[in-house]
């Protein structure tokens, strides 16, 4: 009787195993892509965090034509593009670039800069901040802008 137990029990787990991996194959599919992965900003600069920070996650949208003032960043400050193209300018040095959507940007800290939508469709993105304790904003407006 115990051998009898033992092959229902192995025929069952073999039927359930089937069945799972049938269902297994019907099932929509997952996929996992890496946007980025770094340790470094757009403009080289190591990333640091600062202790205990607090994640705030917010999306933004830039209308066509609008441009952000003058600021920088004093902690780290990420944006994943959600639609749109937005042109970033360095003040500092001058230097320009495009992220578009679907791009993972790890902003300059420290940097004064600002974003311009050139296009005819909104930006969108999802920023996302490390700030330490206490700490509301991580934009810091450059006077006269």
């Amino acid at each position: 009787m115990e051998g009898m137990r033992k092959k229902f029990v192995l025929a069952c787990a073999v039927v359930a195993f089937g069945t799972a991996t049938a269902m297994a194959a019907d099932a929509p599919k997952i996929t996992v892509k890496k946007v980025i992965e770094t340790d470094k900003t757009v403009i080289g600069q190591p990333i640091v965090m600062p202790k205990n920070p607090t994640v705030v996650a917010t999306v933004m949208t830039i209308a066509p034509g609008a441009r952000l003032p003058v600021h920088k960043h004093l902690y780290p400050h990420y944006a994943y593009m959600l639609a749109g193209v937005l042109t970033v300018t360095n003040v500092q040095t001058g230097n320009s670039f495009d992220i578009k959507a679907g791009n993972f940007l790890v902003e300059m800290n420290d940097t004064w800069h600002y974003g311009q939508n050139n296009g005819t469709v909104p930006v969108k993105l999802l920023i996302i901040d490390h700030l330490p304790e206490g700490v509301t904003s991580n934009v810091v407006l450059r006077k006269g802008t």
